[in-house]
C-alpha cells in the first residue's frame, strides 16, 4: 500500500483528493493547520488507511512528524487566491514560499519518490494576444502575490532542483468550482450560482476577461494521475490542468446559469483585475491521457441543488470563504 502525504488535506481541493486516494487503496496522511476548520474530514477520520496531524508546513517539527515513511506528496497547503494572499501577505510568503521550500527539502532528505505541486494558471497573468491561447511554453506574467509565489516555487523545483533524486511535477490548475466537503462560495461559478438562486441577482465586472475552469473532482484526479504516471513523463515537468473547451468569460458563465435560474444581471465596467488568459490544455491530454469528467454546466447544476435543498443553512457564512 503506497503512502501519500496530502498537505492542506482539509481544504477545498485537498478533501476531495483524500477521498479519491482512499477509494483507490492508498494510505493517506494529512497535515493541515485547520485555518478553515476540519469538518471536511470528519467522515474519513476513522478510515483504517487515514492519518491526520494538525500542523503547519511553516514549522519544521510538524513536517518532520508527517514526512517519515511517505512515498509521495501532493502539496496543496497554501494561502489560496489573489484576494487572500493580498490580505494575508506575510502569511502567504511564509506558507506558499518558505514553508514549501522546507517541505521540499525535507522530502528530499526523507527519500520521498514523487512531489506534486499545486500551482495555478494565474501564472499567465494577461495574454499578449487577446485572441489567442497560452500553454506551458508561454511566458509567465504573474500580476498578483499569489501567482508570483507560485511561479517562484515552480522555478525552484523544476529548474533549480531538476536534478533532484525526487521526481517533481507542477500542475497549473484552472479556476476551480463544484461541490467539495469543504465547499467554498467565493469562487466564480459557485458564487454566481448561489447568488442567482438565493437573490435572483448578480453584479458582474470584467465580463470580457477569459479564465479556464475545471471541476474540483477533475483537478484532484490530475494530481493522482501524476503519481501513477511513468516518472520519465512527469519528472521536472509542468502541466496545465483543464480542458481547452472550458475557457469562459464571466458573461458566458452567467448566461449558462440563466439557463437554469431566473434573475437580474448587472454588468459594471471595471478593470481592477488585470488577469486575462485563455489556456490550451493539449499537453496533459496527449502526454498523460487526462480528460475531464465534468463541465461548467454540470457544476452549476451541482451547486444549484446544494443551495436549493437548504442543507447549508448559512451559505454566506465566513467559513465558506477564504477571506
Amino acid at each position: 500500500m503506497k503512502k501519500v502525504l496530502v498537505t492542506g488535506g482539509a481544504g477545498y481541493i485537498g478533501s476531495v483528493v483524500v477521498r479519491q486516494l482512499l477509494d483507490k487503496g492508498y494510505h493517506v496522511r494529512v497535515i493541515d493547520s485547520l485555518k478553515w476548520g476540519g469538518d471536511a474530514l470528519y467522515d474519513v477520520l476513522l478510515h483504517p488507511s487515514f492519518e491526520f496531524l494538525k500542523g503547519d508546513v511553516r514549522i519544521q517539527d510538524d513536517i518532520d512528524k508527517v514526512i517519515e515513511g511517505m512515498d509521495s506528496i501532493i502539496h496543496l497547503a497554501a494561502i489560496v487566491g489573489d484576494p487572500a494572499c493580498k490580505k494575508y501577505s506575510e502569511e502567504a510568503k511564509a506558507t506558499n514560499w518558505e514553508g514549501s521550500i522546507k517541505l521540499f527539502e525535507s522530502a528530499e532528505k526523507a527519500g520521498v519518490n514523487k512531489f506534486v505541486f499545486a500551482s495555478t494558471c494565474s501564472n499567465y497573468g494577461k495574454m499578449a494576444d487577446s485572441d489567442g491561447y497560452v500553454n506551458e511554453k508561454s511566458a509567465l506574467n504573474p500580476v498578483s502575490l499569489y501567482a508570483e509565489l507560485k511561479v517562484q516555487f515552480e522555478d525552484f523545483i523544476l529548474n533549480k532542483h531538476k536534478d533532484s533524486r525526487m521526481c517533481s511535477t507542477s500542475l497549473r490548475y484552472s479556476t476551480v468550482y463544484g461541490f467539495s466537503p469543504r465547499i467554498r462560495f467565493d469562487l466564480t461559478v459557485n458564487e454566481f450560482t448561489r447568488n442567482m438562486v438565493l437573490e435572483q441577482f448578480q453584479e458582474i465586472w470584467g465580463e470580457q476577461f477569459w479564465r479556464p475552469y475545471c471541476h474540483v473532482d477533475d483537478l484532484s484526479r490530475a494530481a493522482i494521475l501524476v503519481l501513477e504516471s511513468p516518472e520519465d513523463k512527469v519528472r521536472s515537468n509542468v502541466f496545465g490542468v483543464g480542458d481547452t473547451s472550458e475557457n469562459y468569460q464571466k458573461g458566458m458563465i452567467i448566461r449558462e446559469i440563466q439557463k437554469l435560474v431566473e434573475g437580474e444581471v448587472k454588468y459594471v465596467a471595471k478593470d481592477e483585475d488585470p488577469r486575462d488568459y485563455r489556456v490550451d490544455f493539449t499537453k496533459i491530454k496527449e502526454e498523460l491521457g487526462f480528460e475531464i469528467t465534468k463541465t461548467v454546466p454540470d457544476g452549476i447544476r451541482e451547486i444549484k441543488k446544494v443551495v436549493e435543498c437548504g442543507i447549508i443553512t448559512d451559505p454566506y457564512g465566513q467559513k465558506f470563504r477564504n477571506i
